[in-house]
C-alpha cells in the first residue's frame, strides 16, 4: 500500500492519479462530468500488484481465494473510513454523511459481484449502520467503464441527504461518476466518494517519468493517520 497524494502539481485535482503538472485533471476526469465533491482512494494499486490481486480476487476468484480478501479488504476499508470519513465529509463541504452507498454492478445479471462489495461496508463497523442499497443497474448506457447517465437509477428519493459512495477501484471513474449521477438525480445534496485503490498502470509516463518510478518514490511505509484530504492535527 501506498498513500495518495493530495492533489496539486503532478496530481489530478478529482482522483489523485499522477499527470503532468501543466494539467489539473487527469485526462478521463477531463473528459467526462464529475458529480462527486470529493473522491479519496485509500491506496494507489499497481496494474497486478499486491492490491490490484486483492481487488480482483475478492469478487472474481475462487471462493476460497474470495475468503482470505474479503476480510482483509474490510479491515483495511473499515480502518480508513474509522479514520478519515470525517475528512472526506469536510473535503465534500458537509459535517457527515446520512446515508453510505457502494457503486453497482454495470449488468443487472452481475450484480452478485457486487455482493461482496456490498458485505465489506456491511461488515464495516463505521459505515454498516448508515448503508442502503438504493443504487440499481438499469442494464442500459455503454459496456466497459465510460460514463453514462442512463447506466444507474436510484429508485428512492433522496432529498437533502448527503451520501458517501463507496467503490472498491477507480480506474477511469466512469462507473462511480455514473452512480453519483443517479444519486444527485434522486435528490441526493452532497456525494464523497471513498475508493479502495486508484488503479496505476506502471508502465504509463507522465512527463517522462513512468509511474512505476513515481510510485517507487513514495514512502513505502503506509501512514494510517492521513489520507488525500486530511484534516487534523
Amino acid at each position: 500500500m501506498r498513500n495518495v497524494l493530495p492533489s496539486g502539481p503532478g496530481v489530478c485535482s478529482i482522483c489523485h492519479t499522477f499527470i503532468d503538472p501543466e494539467y489539473t485533471v487527469c485526462y478521463p476526469c477531463r473528459n467526462q462530468p464529475n458529480h462527486l465533491n470529493a473522491v479519496v482512494p485509500i491506496t494507489y494499486s499497481e496494474n497486478l500488484g499486491q492490491m490490484h490481486t486483492a481487488l480482483r480476487n475478492y469478487k472474481d476468484g475462487h471462493i476460497t481465494v474470495q475468503n482470505y480478501a474479503l476480510p482483509r479488504l474490510t479491515g483495511i476499508l473499515w480502518r480508513f473510513a474509522a479514520a478519515h470519513e470525517g475528512c472526506v465529509a469536510r473535503a465534500s463541504g458537509v459535517a457527515g454523511f446520512d446515508v453510505v452507498a457502494t457503486v453497482p454492478s454495470s449488468a443487472p445479471e452481475r450484480d452478485d459481484q457486487r455482493a461482496n462489495l456490498r458485505t465489506m461496508v456491511e461488515w464495516s463497523g463505521p459505515l454498516k449502520g448508515r448503508f442502503l442499497r438504493v443504487l440499481r443497474s438499469t442494464g442500459e448506457g455503454e459496456p466497459g467503464r465510460s460514463y453514462d447517465e442512463s447506466r444507474y437509477v436510484a429508485p428512492e428519493r433522496l432529498d437533502g441527504m448527503d451520501v458517501l459512495l463507496i467503490d472498491d477501484t477507480w480506474t477511469a471513474g466512469g462507473h462511480a461518476q455514473s452512480a453519483a449521477h443517479a444519486l444527485r438525480a434522486a435528490g441526493a445534496d452532497h456525494v464523497g466518494a471513498i475508493v479502495i485503490g486508484r488503479h496505476v498502470r506502471p508502465e504509463w509516463k507522465v512527463a517522462e517519468q513512468t509511474c512505476a518510478a513515481l510510485l517507487a518514490a513514495l514512502p513505502k511505509a503506509f501512514d494510517w493517520d492521513t489520507c488525500a484530504v486530511h484534516h487534523g492535527s
